[in-house]
């Protein structure tokens, strides 16, 4: 089986396949009486012509490293976010378009306080939580037409990290 070696999530790192969503160095307003930091519009949100945004709430079992990633998905009409209603990181698999499959997966591990957002038609791995528990919101495309398209590798990959990551419950 191959390895992927995860590596943090950055933003440079990640920009090809869509965006980190975390807090900016400095908030670009400050609302609410003082009290709020707005960190404006960071993410590049797309549900094309024929959807609109929802707002769903996924509670995904969490997954352990040494993680076997056999399938990717993407979805054609539509970006994807997933932002974690916990603070434990979780793993983020993505791979470039080759001609309509995937090149090679590259792997990140988040750190807490992160979330991302997958732009329209980048192959991920689905959502993989490494602690309970696995609740996220995610922001995607809502519409009647098919919006998933899945990938499945012949050869397996497995996807491991050098960095200390508590997997299970937490």
């Amino acid at each position: 089986m191959k390895k992927i070696t995860a590596s943090p999530l950055t933003a440079t790192d990640f920009a090809p396949f869509g965006d980190v969503l975390e807090l900016k160095d400095s908030p670009d307003k400050i609302i609410n009486q003082g009290m709020c930091g707005r960190h404006h519009d960071i993410a590049a949100l797309d549900f094309g012509s024929n959807g609109r945004a929802g707002l769903s709430l996924f509670n995904a079992t969490p997954r352990a490293l040494p993680y076997t990633l056999d399938m990717v998905e993407r979805h054609p009409e539509g970006s994807q976010a997933f932002i974690p209603m916990s603070a434990h990181a979780f793993l983020v698999i993505v791979a470039e378009d080759l001609g309509d499959k995937p090149g090679q997966p590259r792997a990140f591990l988040t750190s807490p306080g992160q979330g991302i957002n997958f732009h329209r038609n980048t192959w991920h791995g689905v959502l993989t939580p490494l602690c309970e528990p696995g609740l996220f919101a995610v922001i995607d495309r809502i519409g009647d037409s098919a919006n998933l398209e899945e990938f499945w590798f012949e050869a397996p990959y497995l996807v491991v990290s050098d960095q200390n990551v508590r997997s299970g419950t937490s």
